[in-house]
Formats: structure tokens, sequence, C-alpha cells
């Protein structure tokens, strides 16, 4: 295990972007698994391999480059590493960013669903708001922690780390019918 992080390690120092964005596509598709397999209890022979692919090109073109970049503006937005500096980043991040995050994440996952935009829409009146609310409960604490203690190019890693079982929960939430 130390010696496949020492690899990530050193793929995050030469190639921090592609790195991102394939752990967050990577992860997308894992936690799309974990919904199909333990939340819903599909079994193999009925999981259904497609949304899975779906959600992990969710990852890679959505989710990866777009948290990445926000990260990225946030840091030059927000200087420091101090408690303080956390906490204004932490405020930023979840005031700001993660509720149009999350809207565009429904609404891009219904339309690659084939969602019409009144489905769609529909669909976001009925999910946003458990989904934003179940955000507040755990990322506030993690965006803190990853602030306040992680350097810029491996706080990706750690939300990637932690959004396996958000994603999880996400593609349980944005594929239930």
């Amino acid at each position: 295990m130390a010696g496949l992080w020492k690899s990530y390690q050193v793929l995050m120092t030469k190639y921090p972007w592609s790195v991102q964005i394939v752990t967050a596509g990577s992860l997308m598709g894992v936690g799309d698994v974990i919904s199909q397999q333990l939340f819903e209890r599909r079994g193999l022979n009925h999981h259904n391999v497609q949304r899975t692919a779906k959600m992990m090109s969710i990852g890679f073109f959505f989710v990866g480059p777009v948290i990445g970049s926000w990260y990225k503006v946030l840091d030059r937005l927000v200087v420091g590493g101090t408690k303080s500096a956390a906490v204004k980043k932490m405020l930023a991040d979840q005031l700001c960013f993660a509720p149009c995050f999350l809207g565009a994440f429904i609404s891009i996952s219904g339309a690659l669903n084939g969602l019409t935009l009144e489905d769609n829409v529909t669909r976001l009146k009925r999910d946003y708001p458990d989904a934003l609310i179940s955000n507040y409960y755990l990322w506030p604490a993690v965006q803190m922690a990853n602030f306040y203690f992680i350097p810029l190019h491996h706080r990706m890693a750690v939300v990637q780390i932690v959004a396996v079982a958000w994603n999880s929960y996400l593609t349980w939430k944005v594929n239930k019918m």
C-alpha cells in the first residue's frame, strides 16, 4: 500500500491535472458500483455497466476538471494556511460552489440518462434539496480539514477518498426512479 501511495504522489507531482481527472472518474465508477451492489442489491448479473460508464464519464469530464479548477481558484482567492483562511475557503466552497455543483451534477446525470428538460427539472426539485442537506452533513468538516492540513495538489485526492461514500449516495440518488 505504501508503494502505491508513493507511486500516486510521484504521478501527482508530474501530472497533477491528469491524475486528478483520472482519480475523479475512477472513483465515480467505484461509487456507482458500491451503489448498485450494496444499496440497490442488484447483484453482478444485474449490474448496469452502462450506468457505471456514464457515472465515470461524469467524473472524467465534469467532476475532475471542475473541482480541480475550483480548488486552484479558491487558493488564489483566499491565500494562506491559517484557521481563518480554512474557514473562509470552506464557507466559499459550501455556500457558493457546492449548491451550483450539485445542481449541475444532477442535471448532467439526468441528461445522460435521457431525461427531457421537464423531467430533469422535476428531478431537480425532488432530489436537489435532499442532496444539498446531505452535503452539509458531510462536507463542511471534511473541507475544513482539507483546507487547513492538506496541500493544494493533494486536496482532490482527499476529497475523492471521502467521495467514494458520497458518490455512492449521489449515484443512488440520481439514478433512482
